[in-house]
């Protein structure tokens, strides 16, 4: 992406897209495991990896995490959703770099180091045994969602235009 105001302009357009996403995923609720919800918010955060560059998506995924706490969350939320965000996006960022990966795989990554991470913190708060059960639900549920939102960024991906 060339020019400082599309890169601002785009970036806006990304930060509003994720958070309209976050309510969306406020109002639904968990999935199977207490906590786990899809990741619709990542969407985005694997588009923009992929059409921002690393440090867009980093500044478009903080921002989302705090401004989505801040309007739908409490500190507790916030204290998951960015040990979980900043893990993933670490990992993603990886993957991405290797060359090997697709907009699936690299979610993929994203999704299980999502949970992990929250998981962590998690672990700082309760005994870790208390979690301890729900780790393979959260790695299959963390893969699961990755692929999808994977799909969803990739084919996103697929039909941005480069710029000339």
């Amino acid at each position: 992406m060339k020019g400082k105001t599309k890169v601002i302009a785009l970036s806006g357009l990304l930060i509003a897209a994720s958070m309209i996403l976050s309510y969306v995923e406020a109002l639904l609720p968990p999935f199977f495991v207490a906590g786990v919800k899809l990741g619709l918010a990542n969407i985005v955060t694997v588009f923009a990896i992929y059409v921002c560059g690393s440090k867009n998506a980093a500044v478009i995924s903080g921002l989302r995490v705090v401004l989505s706490a801040l309007l739908f969350g409490s500190v507790a939320s916030l204290i998951y959703s960015a040990s979980g965000a900043a893990v993933s996006l670490c990992v993603m960022l990886g993957l991405t770099k290797t060359g090997s990966f697709s907009p699936v795989g690299v979610s993929v990554g994203g999704g299980i180091a999502h949970n992990l991470g929250q998981l962590t913190a998690a672990a700082i708060f309760v005994d870790f045994s208390a979690l301890g059960y729900a780790l393979p639900a959260l790695i299959f549920f963390g893969a699961l969602s990755g692929a999808a939102v994977g799909f969803a960024g990739g084919y996103l991906v697929g039909r941005s235009k480069p710029d000339r």
